[in-house]
């Protein structure tokens, strides 16, 4: 299980990745394998302010549709739009290749809110 030390960690299985008041987010290794082949990700957020823990999209695998929850309140400004042809990258490159969106992280102080890689492989029992 590939859970990166430098990233940051929902309890919703996605992760971030900061760089000054930008957040990239996607959903994490271990997300990707429980829901399998990815078929599509829909992101119908782009340009909006969202609260924390709003839905900003969801992504559909071969059995089933999850929603994606927002990790910090902020403006989402650019959507992976490489997904739209090549959605197993979630699967095949979740840290890399499988980015979802970026956000203007509105509120800095909820980054303390995020679970380190420690916490998040407890979570997961890994």
């Amino acid at each position: 299980m590939n859970i990166p030390a430098h990233l940051k960690y929902t309890k919703d299985h996605e992760w971030v990745s900061v760089d000054g008041d930008i957040a990239t987010v996607g959903i994490t290794d271990f997300a990707q394998k429980e829901l399998g082949d990815i078929v599509y990700v829909e992101v119908e957020t782009l340009d909006q302010t969202l609260e924390k823990d709003e839905v900003f999209g969801t992504v559909e695998a071969v059995k089933t549709v999850s929603d994606l929850f927002l990790p910090v309140s902020g403006e989402i400004i650019e959507f992976n739009d490489s997904l739209e042809r090549t959605p197993e990258n979630v699967n095949t490159d979740p840290y890399g290749d499988g980015w979802m969106i970026k956000v203007k992280i509105a509120d800095a102080s909820q980054l303390d809110e995020l679970l380190d890689s420690e916490a998040y492989k407890n979570l997961i029992g890994a």
